[in-house]
């Protein structure tokens, strides 16, 4: 298996050789259906779920005949709230429901994965030396996506760890998503056209799977 790489840039936007991204989160595997099941999860999440209209059985009104059935030349009719009429019921109207799908952990975590692998196999992953800035100031950020070329595209920025002066810096500029490293799904990958990680970030998610790993050996070992 080759391993994915990423562009590097100082903190300054000054690029750097390249740099070997993780196995453990880059293993180069794109599981399509994982990724379609979890953009689908995500979206239906969304949903309120809130559209509601009435029938028949809950409007009021229209128990008297309008008219008598035969004589009077028109069509014959039962009620003004009928669903042929201006301000009458709605045949099979919305009701509150809830849209809401859950996904096993594991599909969740592939469909993470497979999604950042997706990003890196098009060159669209890029490890900056670090994001921090002393105040908020959207220009400073502007300018550091510019020199990265990332002007006028989707970005998802992966910090290490909350860091509020990120956030408020990007929440004014179009298509900027700041996202605490980890707690990023599917779907905010698959919507970027560029993620940009910390390399803190990346150091310490590799360092937290090579423990996971060998703890569940220790396990395994000791049930054997």
């Amino acid at each position: 298996m080759t391993a994915l790489t990423a562009r590097y840039y100082k903190a300054d936007g000054k690029a750097g050789a390249a740099r070997a991204l993780p196995t453990e989160l880059f293993d180069g595997v794109v599981h399509e259906g994982a990724m379609h099941a979890a953009v689908k999860a995500y979206l239906a999440n969304q949903r309120q779920g809130t559209a509601s209209a009435k029938n028949r059985r809950v409007m009021r009104g229209g128990g008297r005949k309008p008219w008598r059935q035969k004589g009077t030349g028109r069509a014959r009719v039962g009620s003004i709230r009928s669903p042929l009429w201006r301000g009458g019921a709605v045949v099979f109207p919305p009701q509150p429901r809830s849209y809401r799908e859950n996904l096993p952990k594991k599909v969740r975590h592939l469909a993470r994965h497979s999604a950042f692998n997706a990003r890196a196999s098009e060159d669209r992953v890029i490890v900056i030396e670090s994001l921090a800035l002393e105040q908020p100031k959207t220009r400073q950020l502007a300018k550091l996506l510019g020199k990265l070329g990332l002007t006028d595209e989707k970005v998802l920025l992966l910090t290490a760890g909350q860091q509020p002066t990120v956030y408020l810096s990007a929440r004014n500029i179009p298509d900027v998503q700041v996202r605490v490293f980890g707690t990023e799904s599917a779907y905010d990958v698959l919507w970027a056209d560029s993620v940009v990680i910390e390399e803190s970030a990346l150091s310490e998610s590799a360092q937290l799977a090579v423990a996971s790993e060998s703890e569940q050996r220790s396990a395994e070992g000791a049930d054997a």
